[in-house]
């Protein structure tokens, strides 16, 4: 590897940490804006919450439609975005059946966090990229941090569990079919074609969950809410094009970080006890991931 792919390969992992961190406050965002009043929220139904964020994302997105204008939906693969669009939708519908059937935050944020060995094992089997043994270790590293946040051995597995494990393959999908878009496709266009498809699918949700308007407070929350989401789709786009999907996803792990972080500011909830022990675990494997790659790609880059 050169230097400059080195240098690609943590631009494309500062990208997918800053992701994290936006994906994280968005998660916030709409934990505010749908939880119900006696938990502090504002009762917005999640379907409608979806819906209203991404158009108003797609509306923060005008000054860059208008600076590409139609070519910035020029596109050699309309299908292929389309079908990203489908898969990712269908997790974001799995995420929120998976609180909707009150699986606590935790489980679901630790269980959706087993999307980046479903990457690697997609990574290596349809896009051909090379994975490394330190890449594996620090996956299997995260995924066992992500089991014992998910507290699975006293509670069991049940069938609402399986929901945020679906959203983690599809969303694993999602990315592959991303990376695949990059090789051909720029960023802004791929971003633009998310936005802009996802906005009639949530649409149809809401409708068929009952649509609602936004006012007053909820909907200040919600431009609120597009807006970060609009900042975390470009940035894990760029993430993918800087860098091979095997190296980057590993650190989609540090998003359960993200959460506690802004959750515990926040609203003042702090994990307790073996929690803390399976974060380290997702921390040390993503930091293990860097580490290694700079021990083992490093002279290889300096000699090249």
């Amino acid at each position: 590897m050169t230097q400059n792919g080195m240098t690609q390969n943590l631009k494309g992992a500062a990208f997918m940490v800053l992701a994290g961190i936006c994906f994280a406050a968005a998660n916030a965002v709409t934990y505010v804006i749908t939880s119900p009043a006696e938990w502090g929220g504002l009762g917005f139904k999640p379907q409608s919450d979806t819906f209203w964020q991404y158009l108003i994302a797609t509306l923060f997105s005008a000054p860059f439609i208008l600076r590409h204008g139609l070519a910035g939906f020029k596109t050699r693969r309309p299908v292929l975005h389309l079908v990203r669009v489908v898969v990712s939708a269908l997790g974001v519908l799995l995420f929120v059946m998976s609180l909707a059937n009150q699986v606590p935050i935790w489980q679901v944020i630790s269980l959706v966090m087993t999307s980046p060995i479903f990457v690697l094992v997609g990574a290596a089997l349809f896009l051909g990229e090379t994975v490394s043994a330190p890449r594996w270790i620090a996956a299997a590293v995260g995924l066992a941090g992500a089991t014992i946040v998910s507290g699975l051995w006293t509670t069991g597995l049940t069938a609402a569990m399986l929901y945020p494990v679906g959203a983690a393959v599809l969303w694993a999908g999602s990315s592959l079919l991303t990376k695949v878009l990059t090789r051909t496709e720029s960023a802004p266009s791929i971003t633009l074609w998310l936005l802009v498809l996802l906005t009639p699918i949530n649409a149809a949700l809401s409708i068929h969950a009952g649509f609602e308007l936004p006012t007053g407070q909820i909907l200040m929350w919600l431009i609120l809410g597009g807006v970060i989401m609009m900042a975390a789709q470009y940035l894990l786009t760029w993430s993918y094009a800087a860098a091979d999907a095997a190296f980057v996803q590993p650190f989609d792990d540090l998003k359960l970080i993200s959460n506690i972080l802004i959750y515990g500011i926040v609203f003042g909830y702090w994990p307790e006890g073996n929690i803390w022990f399976g974060v380290a675990l997702i921390l040390a494997g993503s930091l293990y991931l860097l580490w290694s790659g700079r021990k083992v790609e490093g002279p290889q880059a300096l000699a090249a």
